[in-house]
């Protein structure tokens, strides 16, 4: 099995994100109009109607010249002088975070990781997650796969950027070899393939297996199987969420893998199981 995260845009947008004062200002602005709506739904239900008032005509916008008195600070003090910027959440999708997408952006996106059977590119498990690193994700999925066909792989091919020690000793407790390449030391002469001092045994052995010529051959299949599966899912339109929370997200992907895993059997011969 291969695992690579794909970085998909989110419903949301750049702008919809607000600080934690401001949101709870519009909860109470939002709380209040609730309750006057409320109130006059008993009192008075007639009243929203005779309210609306007729539609504006469209007025065209004018561009707004900043003025050199707005122009942000410069200078060598000026870094060193500004804040550390608040956490912030999106308006329309809470769920949303913003991530560095294909296109080197930074912009509301969600991770969506996929399995893929090296040998048949076919998709085997799916998961979406709002963290825009890719560590941390190889044990869940691992354990979905394993809950779901009852049955482990015999390798797990990954990138570096799914290197976590913890998931080492987790996937191989479970019989499955790790294939991705340890994690580069700042000290360059410090050969990352040697085992360590501090090393489990699970993790000796992965770094003794990672180099051998085996393990090298092995690991050129990750790009042929599961970086095929992503880039098909981008061909086939998975750019942006149209819809809003990791829940509807994780349908979408669904739906994606689905379509794919069909074209596979269609290309493959395999005749769907009547």
């Amino acid at each position: 099995m291969a695992q690579d995260g794909l970085r998909v845009r989110a419903h949301a947008k750049a702008s919809s994100f607000r600080r934690r004062d401001k949101l709870a200002e519009l909860h109470a602005q939002a709380k209040a109009q609730v309750q006057a709506l409320k109130r006059e739904l008993t009192e008075d239900a007639g009243a929203s109607a005779r309210r609306k008032p007729p539609p504006e005509p469209k007025v065209p916008k004018r561009s707004k010249r900043r003025g050199r008195g707005d122009d942000p600070p410069t200078g060598p003090g000026a870094a060193a002088a500004k804040p550390e910027p608040e956490p912030r959440v999106s308006t329309t999708d809470p769920e949303a975070r913003v991530m560095k997408i294909a296109d080197g952006g930074f912009r509301p996106a969600f991770n969506a990781q996929l399995a893929v059977d090296v040998q048949t590119q076919l998709i085997a498990a799916v998961a979406i997650t709002n963290s825009g690193s890719d560590m941390g994700q190889m044990a869940p999925m691992h354990q979905d796969l394993q809950h779901r066909y009852a049955t482990m792989p015999e390798h797990w091919l990954a990138d570096g950027g799914f290197t976590k020690l913890e998931a080492i000793d987790e996937v191989s407790e479970r019989g499955t070899q790790p294939v991705l390449p340890p994690p580069r030391s700042r000290n360059p002469d410090i050969d990352r393939l040697a085992p360590k001092d501090s090393d489990t045994p699970a993790q000796a052995h992965w770094r003794a297996f990672m180099a051998s010529e085996f393990a090298k051959d092995l690991y050129v299949w990750r790009g042929a199987s599961v970086e095929c599966a992503n880039a098909q899912l981008r061909r086939r339109g998975l750019h942006r969420f149209n819809v809003c929370g990791m829940v509807k997200a994780r349908a979408v992907l669904l739906w994606h893998a689905l379509a794919h895993n069909l074209m596979r059997m269609r290309s493959l011969g395999i005749a769907p199981a009547g």
